[in-house]
């Protein structure tokens, strides 16, 4: 057996699935029970989107079944008077009114159809606006943390594909759904007429096809839940042979092969499972339908007994054939809207669970504001990300005075990125508590906490806006105080956007034909620039100047201890210890525990990890003995 390349033959669904397997395998009863909690949610979007449109669809879907069954019953009748006892040039002129009704309802219906295709069409663009507003403003302001959680991460990309989509389909099955029900109803009442027994009867043809479509549309659904981890994979290994930062090292390492390989083996599985499905799915129709002729055939046998016996009329009989043919198409019709309608509640349903994980992932709003910190304390703090057994940091204490300059440093995976994120309340500690000025992060407003906090990590965010759009998103809502050139100038951004070729005005992305790309360095520059436009009085240093030349490193952190000068309290995180040597406290972490803390001169005169390790760093400078 090939080992997987590019992640893991994962066996395990993701939790959020597992209410979505339970639905996969029940019944058709309670798939039909289980269709209004959908309707429920699709008509609330739609009616958020737009009342005006929803109404309207509603009442132009209702008025066209309407019709439809208004044609109905004037066939009904223009047979009955056809087949009537009589003279037939008689009978054909009482039956051209009716015929003239048949005519004119089938033509009212063909433009109340348009009408309601034109509705629908202006409400669908609405709904999916308002639901993927909805998703985006609930998803803005879930916990970081939860971005840690792979079962969030795919179920958002789930429910942004799939989820959404399908809402905007519901719209179309509610409505031809309602009208054919209206539709179906008069059908069936007019078999009814004929002979009571003949309404019932009309349910033996559909109802196997309504349990097969059924059946057919869980086992879809049912192998989507199962492939989703697979198909994540093919989408990553799809974007390694065509994203363009892997491109050039794969051609290095002629990795290529390797990639496509992969690429053909993930694709084979899911090819697969494609094939067992449409197989299930054929056998699954192929018996619904037998089952549908065998109905179809015992409904004209009851007619023919019907007959037999006497108990209807001769000339009735073709009134009730076609009476028949008109309640199973009508039936029919109603049965598909239902099954195409379930197939999008499945999906649907992505769209209410993940609205109910990020409520449940989201801090609740608390009135409690917060100025810019004296003091803030991490008190026995412990974190542990989400599916991970063992903690990133365990029984961590520290005090940080304003305007202190501290210094987290550490080997990789030592906890120093999770300590930032929870000193400035990006992360909530799983135990113990961070405060600022005596009060528990947890317990203030989370907007006034960022307000006063500033980021500049290691892998910056690359805006795909201007270079002075890149700068100000530090504080987008700024109208006054300190420029985005005397940030630009500050950080030494300045000489990188003296070189593009429209200045501040050069668009920073290659997504865009105009676009232009910066080294990491460069992207490094602008995201110092962006923390200094800020002008937070808490700022957080997450490896600055990884990707920075020498000349480049020693300007920033001049302009960071210039900020720190001012008042500023900076959490600096970096594996440069020639750059700490002036912070106020150095804390040295290992494996998620405090195991040195001081100042440089305190921490070299202990010998411990923090001293070996600027030893090591230094000598690395030391002119060389030959």
């Amino acid at each position: 057996m090939t080992r997987p390349l590019v992640g893991i033959d994962e066996v395990d669904l993701p939790k959020w699935t597992q209410v979505d397997q339970q639905v996969a395998k029940a019944g058709l009863w309670h798939t039909i029970r289980a269709l209004p909690a959908g309707i429920r949610i699709v008509v609330g979007l739609a009616w958020r989107a737009s009342r005006r449109l929803t109404l309207l669809t509603a009442v132009l879907s209702l008025a066209a079944g309407c019709v439809t069954a208004f044609g109905v019953l004037a066939t009904a009748d223009v047979l009955t008077t056809l087949l009537a006892e009589g003279p037939t040039p008689d009978r054909v002129v009482a039956a051209l009114p009716a015929v003239g009704w048949v005519v004119g309802s089938f033509a009212f219906r063909a433009l109340l159809d348009s009408a309601g295709n034109a509705a629908q069409a202006l409400l669908r663009p609405h709904v999916e606006q308002t639901a993927q507003q909805e998703v985006h403003a609930a998803v803005a302001r879930v916990e970081l943390v939860a971005f840690e959680d792979s079962d969030y991460a795919d179920l958002l990309r789930q429910c942004m594909t799939m989820g959404v989509r399908s809402i905007e389909s519901s719209i179309s099955a509610i409505a031809n759904v309602g009208g054919s029900l209206v539709y179906l109803a008069a059908s069936v009442i007019s078999a009814g007429v004929l002979h009571p027994i003949l309404a019932p009867v009309v349910m033996l043809a559909v109802v196997p096809n309504l349990w097969a479509s059924a059946r057919a549309a869980k086992l879809a659904y049912a192998s989507y839940l199962a492939t989703i981890a697979r198909s994540r994979r093919l989408s990553v290994a799809s974007g390694l042979l065509t994203d363009r930062e892997t491109a050039a090292e794969m051609r290095a390492s002629t990795a290529g092969s390797a990639l496509l390989a992969e690429y053909g083996r993930i694709s084979d599985a899911l090819t697969r499972e494609a094939v067992r499905v449409a197989l299930a799915q054929t056998r699954v129709r192929l018996t619904g339908r037998m089952m549908a002729g065998i109905g179809t055939g015992g409904g004209y046998a009851i007619l023919g007994l019907l007959l037999y016996v006497g108990w209807l009329a001769l000339p009735l009989a073709g009134t009730a054939v076609v009476a028949m043919r008109l309640a199973t198409s009508a039936l029919t019709s109603t049965m598909m809207g239902i099954k195409n309608l379930y197939e999008d509640t499945l999906y649907v349903n992505l769209y209410t669970r993940l609205l109910d994980m990020t409520r449940s992932r989201t801090r609740p709003a608390v009135p409690r504001q917060v100025a810019a910190p004296e003091l803030i304390t991490v008190e026995a703090v412990g974190f542990s990300y989400p599916g991970q057994d063992e903690p990133a940091l365990r029984d961590v204490s520290l005090t940080i005075a304003k305007g202190q300059v501290v210094a987290l440093v550490g080997e990789n995976g030592s906890g120093k990125s999770t300590l930032g994120k929870l000193i400035t309340g990006l992360y909530q500690p799983t135990s113990g508590r961070v405060c600022w000025d005596g009060a528990d992060l947890a317990e203030i407003d989370e907007e006034a906490v960022y307000q006063r906090i500033a980021l500049v990590s290691q892998d910056p965010a690359r805006w795909p806006m201007t270079a002075y759009d890149n700068i100000r998103m530090g504080r987008i809502d700024r109208e006054h105080g300190l420029s985005v050139a005397d940030a630009a100038r500050e950080s030494g951004a300045d000489q990188v956007i003296a070189e593009l070729p429209d200045g501040y005005q050069t668009l920073l992305s290659r997504l865009f034909s105009s676009g232009r790309d910066l080294s990491g360095g460069q992207w490094q520059r602008i995201s110092v620039a962006r923390g200094i436009y800020r002008d937070a009085p808490v700022l957080v240093v997450d490896e600055p100047t990884a990707a920075m030349d020498a000349r480049a490193e020693h300007e920033v952190f001049e302009s960071l201890r210039r900020l720190g000068a001012g008042g500023r309290t900076t959490i600096l995180i970096t594996h440069r210890l020639a750059n700490v040597q002036h912070a106020d406290q150095i804390v040295v972490l290992d494996h998620g525990r405090v195991t040195e803390h001081g100042s440089h001169q305190e921490l070299m005169a202990l010998d411990g990890t923090y001293a070996s390790l600027f030893t090591l760093q230094a000598s690395a400078y030391a002119p060389a003995e030959f």
